[in-house]
């Protein structure tokens, strides 16, 4: 990115832009790369001889494509260090944390996982609709079952393997949520996401904020739920604004995951704004693979943009909305009648729908994507092309920052997305 020159992701390639001035450009900090395999496998080795965990029946659990960890290279260096460490490898399974969302094919597998998805051990795709996978633990203190999948109840040892990253409204993600909601029962899942609702106040929850844990009502609730299945061991990743892995954190516990936020925090958090227009890059494939991947880029950028300002988002979503349940909230005619029919029974992308709503109802969103218009038209959104976009940023004059990966960007003190 020159002066006033910018090139952008946009899917798996890029678009070109220029302006008469010199924007401000809103970039991540990134890490330096202290992790390469041998030390990984040195931090394993470590921590495996020290914690006594019996490795006689071991889960991994990973993320899927949308929150890649260089698993084609550290995934098979885990395994190694689980089998030299005595594990079963014949009952040792891998999950795949999907949450809610839909299973990847084998292709999509193959160039998430590398060769560790290819060959033993056995791959387990979670369905948080298969009732009969589940066990009820309990119940928190919010009300929220606690509903995990039988054989992760069961094993003897689970291990977490995934990246930290900003949440835009459970705080953060990874971590423990690989487990719950990664490997939680549906209605479970959507108890917990029904947090987001603050229902006296008849609006989203002020606490359930990106980077925010503590009075953050969500993320609080998914604390308690951790303490009934923890990680015996946890790998969290800290990665840099191109997804590359510059740290692998090996450990478990509260203060383990706390130290890891913060390690990714320090390089996402950035003070400015608000602009009068905002261009912002979601980051590429997968970044932009579709609209609720999309939703986080465009949250984060919607925060340094100014009321009733301009955001102009790059998002290809070759993959469409990525969602059954997130269009439907906007048939029902208002946000109010969204509001209610959520809060009395929440589900699917119902919170990411009412997100949407209160950023558009804010500022004017223009997206550059691959979307169906009858959709960008229904989420109450500008369809641009590349060179409409281009000719408005051409034609703008007043403020105006540029956000290469926009996902991972957070505006220091707040600001209303």
């Amino acid at each position: 990115m020159t002066a006033n020159a910018f090139s952008l992701p946009y899917g798996t390639t890029a678009l070109e832009f220029h302006c008469g001035f010199r924007p401000e450009s809103l970039t991540v900090r990134d890490p330096a790369v202290t992790i390469d395999p041998p030390r990984f496998r040195r931090r394993l080795d470590r921590y495996l001889a020290d914690a006594g965990l019996d490795l006689s029946r071991v889960a991994v659990v990973v993320a899927d494509q949308t929150r890649l960890c260089g698993y084609p290279q550290y995934l098979p260096v885990l395994l190694e260090a689980l089998a030299a460490a005595g594990a079963d490898m014949h009952r040792l399974r891998i999950h795949i944390a999907y949450g809610t969302h839909g299973p990847q094919d084998a292709g999509r597998c193959r160039q998430a996982y590398g060769t560790a998805y290819t060959g033993p051990p056995t791959w387990v795709h979670h369905d948080s609709n298969d009732q009969d996978a589940f066990v009820t633990l309990g119940t928190t203190g919010r009300g929220t079952p606690v509903r995990l999948r039988r054989d992760i109840v069961d094993a003897s040892c689970v291990i977490t393997f995934g990246a930290i990253a900003h949440h835009y409204f459970a705080g953060f993600g990874g971590g423990r949520k690989l487990i719950f909601p990664g490997l939680g029962e549906r209605a479970a899942i959507h108890a917990n996401h029904g947090l987001f609702l603050d229902r006296a106040g008849r609006r989203l929850a002020p606490g359930c904020q990106a980077g925010r844990l503590a009075g953050n009502s969500l993320a609080e609730d998914l604390a308690e739920i951790e303490a009934f299945r923890p990680a015996d061991l946890a790998v969290h990743g800290i990665l840099d604004s191109h997804g590359q892995v510059c740290d692998l954190l090996v450990g478990s516990g509260e203060a383990h995951f706390q130290e890891a936020c913060r390690r990714h925090a320090d390089g996402c958090t950035i003070a400015g704004g608000p602009f009068d227009l905002v261009l912002a890059a979601c980051g590429g494939f997968p970044k932009d693979i579709n609209l609720i991947q999309s939703h986080k880029a465009i949250h984060n950028a919607a925060a340094f943009v100014r009321d009733g300002g301009r955001l102009i988002v790059l998002a290809r979503c070759d993959g469409g909305v990525g969602s059954d349940t997130f269009l439907p909230w906007f048939d029902l005619g208002s946000r109010d009648a969204a509001f209610d029919r959520l809060a009395a029974h929440y589900a699917g992308n119902g919170g990411t729908a009412l997100a949407m709503m209160a950023k558009t109802a804010r500022i004017r969103i223009g997206l550059v994507t691959d979307l169906d218009p009858r959709v960008i038209a229904a989420i109450e959104c500008d369809l641009l092309s590349p060179e409409q976009a281009h000719r408005e940023i051409l034609a703008h004059r007043g403020s105006m920052a540029v956000m290469p990966n926009a996902g991972v960007v957070i505006r220091a003190q707040g600001g209303t997305p």
